[in-house]
């Protein structure tokens, strides 16, 4: 046999005594088992691999007989195996499949191949296996949804002690399992330790290793925790997988050396936490972008340039919203609510780089269509605005074997104008926004809830409200709200709209914020501050003409008042909509113009984000009779998609950025 050579650093071998005994355990008091390897037929080629931050040694490629080495190299004192021991190990492994099983290392018989020891893992848990001397049978402890395997790094302790196994994973809460006592006297006379496998083929590790060692007569937890980060707290790594350099008297093995992430190419591929941390170059968009385990985020930084004419989208009828969604393995499509009931609202799907009619649906007088979704199920509901009786609205559900909306419920409402899906703790909620009976504003809107049992949506709740217009529903840490706009009470518009906030199961009144013909509720977060901006249309009173150049105004939750307190005012003229939006980093607004009291030519308006300045205009679009903003994203880009409430043109701008 040929000597040791490093692998990760120099064998630890050190003779210590354990405080209190007169005895020289096995082995040192500290022990890597990764770092010996019996050199056969040249060198050995293990690949560093650099994933999430941190380095580790993928083993797979590597014969399982390059990384054993006989156990006499570990237990220089006597063959046995300790009675008590940590073992600690920084790891990280991709997703497991059922009745997979991979060694991070084990102790084998040579000549017969019979297992004496390993620490394997599996499908969401961890096992150590040993054999019991005199017996021939084998014992296993086991530790259950401990959640190893999610392609993360993870630092695990295991303290053995007698019956009892403590795991700690990531200098968290203990877990215990006491089992049939680990062996006093297991013999390691003629066995070898294997690295990142079972023996010669069998449970071949799968992930990286950062480090492995064996600590005999301690629970080496408090050596390792508290860490600043638990995930790869060390006891020891060796300096070549570290970030620091080397020290002048080191030398560094020669590894190949990769990092983990590849380069995907193509359409939009997958996301999800086996591919966290891969790049997507989108050739078309020309973007870089990086897989965070839920959803792709651009590595490149774009900045807003300018907006370009894309596409002049002509409506069936006036267009009072509209509505962009996906469906999946269908693509991208877009309801608008078109005034005519003849010949009703169209859907439109985005085709070769523009939306295209794909449905038309009969609607009466519609003000507005929400998308939502329960289970796998995908529904369109309409506000009807016209007054017939009986008013309804209409939800509407996806076939997918036709592959068209079919009409599925209907919902009586009063000249409704919007409505919002929510969900709360996994129950499903639409409300309606209705506007007025008759000559009365001063009506009811409606909660619904969906049951499971009918399949249907059932009456939950009802709110007074004055001319509603819009709900917006929102939420901050573990509470939910909903917003109203409340437009006009019979007299003025100069009325209060109101938050909810959701106490012992039902909305409840949480605070009233003065507004002036509220038409549009619009929340976003901004560096961990939450804002809530109100489109203010006109201020109509029982004396003296209508104004419609009134301001419209930003509101920021105030953590200590726990109320929403006034961020900015900014004039708009007769605003009817507000969409948030981000182009990399950057954060805008833009408002919809709708009417200055003598012209619906207007200009609607971009506001950026410039922290303590707030909101300051930075783009100037010409519009007509604006009535509701979409920002949406394909591979061709970012747009914006604007509907008019006084022609049947609707205009699809692109964002340019640079």
């Amino acid at each position: 046999m040929s000597a040791c050579h490093l692998l990760l650093l120099t064998c630890l071998l050190l003779a210590a005594t354990i405080r209190g005994h007169n005895w020289r355990p096995c082995t040192g008091t500290l022990a890597h088992l990764v770092d010996c390897y019996q050199q056969e037929g040249g060198p050995l080629l293990v690949q560093m691999v650099q994933s999430r931050g941190s380095r580790g040694l993928r083993l797979a490629g590597v014969e399982a007989t390059s990384l054993s080495f006989a156990a006499s190299q570990i237990f220089t004192n006597c063959d046995y195996f300790p009675s008590e021991f940590s073992l600690v190990t920084t790891v990280k492994i991709p997703t497991l499949r059922q009745k997979t099983n991979e060694y991070i290392f084990s102790v084998v018989k040579e000549g017969s191949d019979s297992l004496l020891l390993g620490l394997r893992v599996s499908k969401n848990r961890l096992h150590l296996l040993n054999t019991t001397p005199g017996v021939g049978g084998r014992s296993r402890q086991s530790f259950k949804d401990v959640g190893l395997d999610d392609n993360r790094w993870h630092t695990v302790v295991l303290a053995v002690s007698g019956p009892y196994a403590t795991l700690t994973v990531d200098c968290g809460l203990p877990l215990d399992n006491q089992a049939r006592s680990f062996p006093s006297a297991l013999s390691t006379r003629g066995s070898r330790f294997f690295v990142g496998s079972r023996g010669r083929l069998r449970g071949r590790f799968s992930g990286l290793l950062r480090q492995l060692v064996l600590l005999p007569g301690s629970d080496a937890t408090p050596r390792l925790c508290p860490s600043s980060d638990p995930a790869v707290a060390e006891l020891a790594v060796p300096a070549v997988l570290k970030s620091t350099p080397l020290q002048p008297d080191q030398q560094e093995p020669v590894y190949p050396y990769e990092a983990e992430a590849r380069v995907r190419l193509g359409t939009r591929p997958p996301c999800s936490s086996v591919e966290h941390g891969q790049l997507w170059f989108n050739a078309q968009g020309r973007g870089l972008f990086i897989c965070d385990g839920r959803t792709w985020r651009s590595l490149l930084q774009k900045r807003l340039d300018y907006l370009e004419d894309y596409q002049d989208l002509y409506t069936r009828s006036e267009t009072f919203d509209v509505e962009v969604f996906s469906i999946p393995a269908e693509g991208l499509f877009m309801a608008a609510a078109n005034r005519d009931s003849r010949p009703g609202s169209g859907i439109y799907r985005w085709t070769d780089g523009s939306f295209q009619l794909y449905q038309n649906i009969s609607t009466q007088e519609a003000r507005a269509w929400k998308h939502f979704t329960i289970d796998d199920q995908i529904f369109l509901v309409v506000a009807n605005l016209r007054e017939v009786e009986p008013e309804l609205s209409v939800i509407y559900r996806w076939n997918w074997r036709r592959r068209r909306f079919v009409r599925f419920q209907t919902l009586e409402t009063h000249a409704a104008q919007d409505w919002e899906a929510f969900s709360i703790h996994n129950h499903s909620f639409l409300v309606v926004a209705n506007h007025r009976r008759d000559s009365n504003h001063n009506i009811h809107s409606v909660i619904y809830r969906w049951n499971h049992d009918t399949q249907l949506f059932e009456v939950n709740q009802t709110l007074s409200t004055s001319g509603a217009y819009d709900w917006e529903f929102f939420s901050v840490g573990p509470y939910h709200f909903l917003v109203v706009a409340n437009t006009f009470d019979g007299r003025t518009t100069s009325i209060s709209s109101t938050v909810y906030v959701w106490l012992d199961g039902c909305f409840q009144v949480f605070q009233n914020i003065p507004t002036v013909g509220a038409t549009d509720w619009e929340t976003f977060q901004i560096d961990g501050r939450f804002f809530l901006a109100v489109a203010n249309s006109q201020k109509v009173s029982d004396h003296g003409p209508s104004l419609y150049s009134i301001n419209s105004t930003v509101y920021e939750l105030n953590t200590l008042t726990q109320t929403f307190i006034r961020f900015q005012d900014i004039l708009t003229h007769s605003a009817v909509d507000w969409e948030f939006f981000t182009v990399g980093d950057e954060k805008f607004l833009v408002v919809a113009n709708s009417h200055d009291g003598n012209s619906y030519s207007l200009n609607s308006v971009i506001y950026r984000y410039q922290g303590y300045e707030g909101f300051v205009p930075v783009h100037s679009l010409p519009t007509f009779g604006c009535r509701d903003w979409e920002h949406f994203k394909t591979e061709q880009g970012q747009f914006l998609l604007y509907s008019s409430a006084t022609s049947r043109l609707s205009k699809v701008f692109r964002l340019k950025t640079y």
